[in-house]
């Protein structure tokens, strides 16, 4: 059974969200701190957070950042109240999959959580997916199904966060073409591109670690000076720097 955490101090909520999960037959958690939540994922296996950005002693950033520090891939779902657009910038920051605002829409977090499970391969505690032949591409050393989420690179498995393989699929989708930041801040992160954030030069710098050979010198995910991005599949032999 799909395990859900429910990371919220506010009880009334975390009841509420518990409920209603609860009701579609997940199995569910809920705590009200950022400790016990990662004691939680670390001692019980989590399919999917949902995390409040603003909890006692540890903040929703902090949780979310040690998830991903510690390699953790598994979708999070940030909830808040504040609407600044700096504040969900930071949350895309630091390895959010999505991000809702207080007061939402419970039918809209149903929607959300089924999606984010069912792209991370966990939906309905398994995922047994019918594999397209179009859906499975290679580049390099890697081989990539997107049906599946699976993943390997010289034969051997890695794990991708769902932002990851969302950034991957839009650089395997647009080969050759160069990709403003701020064309990545729309159609990946959703987000203004007019907004200044690291993440996609973050995001980038995951992605080399894990494809390239030599990611101090990449040859399929390339930089192109004041412009942007590139992706190639058959790899450059020169070094593009810049940005």
């Amino acid at each position: 059974m799909t395990h859900i955490l429910v990371v919220e101090d506010e009880e009334h909520l975390a009841v509420g969200i518990k409920f209603n999960l609860e009701a579609e037959g997940y199995r569910v958690t809920a705590v009200g701190d950022g400790p016990s939540a990662l004691e939680s994922i670390e001692r019980n296996g989590v399919d999917l957070v949902i995390l409040d950005l603003m909890l006692p002693g540890m903040s929703g950033y902090a949780v979310c950042e040690k998830l991903r520090q510690a390699g953790k891939t598994l979708p999070v779902l940030m909830l808040t109240a504040r609407t600044l657009a700096e504040d969900r910038k930071r949350g895309f920051d630091v390895g959010a999959d999505q991000y809702m605002m207080k007061p939402f829409d419970l039918d809209e977090l149903m929607s959300r959580v089924k999606n984010l499970l069912a792209r991370h391969g966990s939906a309905n505690g398994s995922a047994t997916r019918p594999v397209s032949s179009g859906a499975i591409r290679r580049f390099g050393r890697a081989e990539v199904n997107f049906d599946t989420f699976e993943v390997t690179v010289a034969g051997t498995p890695v794990k991708l966060t769902q932002l990851e393989m969302k950034l991957l699929r839009y650089f395997m989708d647009r080969e050759g073409r160069v990709i403003s930041r701020d064309e990545l801040l729309e159609n990946v992160w959703d987000m203004p591109g007019h907004l200044y954030t690291r993440a996609p030069d973050q995001f980038i710098r995951r992605l080399r670690k894990t494809f390239e050979e030599n990611p101090a010198q990449p040859r399929h995910f390339l930089t192109i000076r004041d412009a942007g991005y590139r992706f190639v599949s058959g790899g450059e032999k020169r070094l593009e720097v810049g940005g």
